[in-house]
């Protein structure tokens, strides 16, 4: 269980989310990849699709509305989070856990789980739940954040456990049940920014990095985050990034 002084810190950063996740360009960038990869694999098919710790409801609220024949349900542990993703979202979201997800097997054609495993102590058994909830050969969309060697007050800002890389991420997608089609890096470009942020300079009094920034560093973060998707659209891996992001199919005989 959280504490109380816990639940009260992650609920001030589902506010902070909630409240830029439509604009700052770490978001729009995270979810037109997600869209992008989602796309390259279904093009335009009925698709019903669960968003696993869907947070304040971003990347629901931006497909929901562009593809009519796709179904999205979201679920996530935070009361305030669901809360604040049914105001935005007209999408069934559901509290919960993705350790236990409340779902019948073989449900949905694609999971996706953004910056969440990062979050559970049991991450590989959330993987195996979401197997489990996914169709034979279903897909899994995950992003993590990348590499120990950049942990900074943000991740303690929100209540992160560890950071990944792509081979610690494929053995574990592989141990539950999955075959991987493309895991990279990314967000690439940005990366001595960052390092230089969290790493060198004093931590901000805000807490996390999840905030507005100034417009030249919003579109300077937009350009850079767009040119690194091109890339990664024709299937070019990069080595280095502060994120990771996996495409893996759910083996048939999981």
């Amino acid at each position: 269980m959280t504490s109380p002084k816990a639940d009260l810190f992650a609920a001030e950063e589902h506010h902070k989310m909630a409240a830029v996740e439509d604009t700052m360009f770490y978001y729009i960038g995270l979810h037109a990849l997600l869209e992008g990869l989602l796309l390259k694999r279904f093009k335009s098919k009925s698709l019903a699709v669960l968003d696993a710790g869907c947070g304040t409801g971003g990347f629901i609220k931006r497909l929901k509305g562009r593809y009519s024949r796709w179904t999205f349900t979201g679920i996530d542990f935070s009361p305030v989070a669901c809360s604040l993703a049914r105001q935005r979202t007209e999408a069934t979201i559901l509290q919960g856990s993705i350790l236990d997800l409340p779902f019948e097997d073989h449900t949905f054609d694609c999971v996706v789980t953004a910056d969440v495993l990062y979050h559970l102590q049991e991450d590989t058994l959330a993987l195996k739940e979401i197997a489990r909830v996914l169709k034979p050969e279903g897909i899994l969309l995950i992003n993590l954040p990348a590499h120990a060697w950049l942990w900074s007050y943000h991740d303690d800002a929100v209540a992160g456990l560890r950071r990944y890389n792509r081979k610690g991420l494929s053995l574990k997608l592989r141990d539950a049940g999955f075959e991987i089609q493309f895991c990279s890096h990314w967000n690439t470009l940005l990366l001595p920014l960052i390092y230089i942020r969290r790493k060198l300079l004093p931590a901000p009094e805000s807490g996390s990095d999840v905030k507005a920034y100034s417009p030249l560093v919003e579109w300077l973060g937009r350009k850079a985050l767009a040119s690194e998707q091109f890339v990664l659209s024709l299937g070019i891996a990069l080595p280095l990034g502060s994120s990771v992001i996996a495409v893996a199919r759910k083996r048939a005989s999981s």
